[in-house]
C-alpha cells in the first residue's frame, strides 16, 4: 500500500482491539503521543475540545500513551484509559501504550518520523528548557517529548508535525487541520 503508507502498520486500541489507520481512510488524523504525569498533560482538555469541535468535519485524534520521557506515563493501558476518561472526559481514540523514540520505537512512529523528520515550532527553545530541568532531549528526527503532534491528511500522508508545546488550539495547528479538512 504505497499510496497510504501507514495503513498496513498494525495497531491496537487501548482496550486491546486491532486497529488500522485504514479504518480512518478519508479522514484527517492528528496523532499525539500522550502522558498523564507531564507538565503538558493539561493538553488533553484542549485535544478533547478540538476533537469535539471538528470530528463531524472528519478529524480523528489518536492518543498514543508513551513512557519514553522521564517516566511520565507509568500506568497500564487500563489505568491510562481510566485517567483520561475521569480526569479529561477523553473520548477520542487511544491506542495501546507504545515506545515512540529510540531503536525500539513502534513501527508507526518509525514511519512517522521518517516521513516528517523535522518539527514545526520552537524545538530548540524546548530543548533548552528540557536541559534546564536536567533532561537530555532527543534530536531530530526523534520525537522530542510528550504531546508532539503528527498531522495526516485524507490521502494518508503526513502533512505536518508540531513540537510538543504547540497547543491543540494554536492557530498554526488549527489552520493546518482546517486546510486538510477542506482538501
Amino acid at each position: 500500500m504505497t499510496d497510504r503508507p501507514f495503513d498496513s502498520i498494525p495497531l491496537r486500541t487501548i482496550a486491546g482491539d486491532p486497529l488500522s489507520l485504514a479504518d480512518f481512510a478519508g479522514k484527517v488524523i492528528l496523532i499525539v503521543n500522550v502522558a498523564s504525569k507531564c507538565g503538558l498533560t493539561p493538553q488533553y482538555a484542549a485535544l478533547q475540545a478540538l476533537y469535539e469541535a471538528k470530528k463531524d468535519q472528519g478529524l480523528v485524534i489518536l492518543g498514543v500513551p508513551a513512557n519514553d520521557f522521564a517516566g511520565q506515563e507509568p500506568g497500564t493501558d487500563e489505568e491510562i484509559q481510566t485517567f483520561c476518561a475521569t480526569t479529561y472526559d477523553v473520548d477520542f481514540p487511544l491506542l495501546s501504550k507504545a515506545v515512540v523514540t529510540g531503536p525500539s520505537k513502534h513501527p508507526l512512529y518509525a514511519a512517522l518520523t521518517d516521513a516528517q523528520p523535522v518539527k514545526t515550532g520552537d524545538a530548540d527553545g524546548f530543548r533548552a528548557k528540557l536541559r534546564s530541568f536536567g533532561s537530555e532531549p532527543t534530536e531530530d528526527p526523534e520525537v522530542l517529548w510528550n504531546f508532539e503532534k503528527f498531522l495526516i491528511g485524507k490521502e494518508g500522508k503526513v502533512i505536518g508535525r508540531f513540537v510538543p508545546t504547540t497547543a491543540p488550539d494554536d492557530p498554526a495547528l488549527i489552520s493546518a487541520i482546517d486546510a486538510a479538512l477542506a482538501a
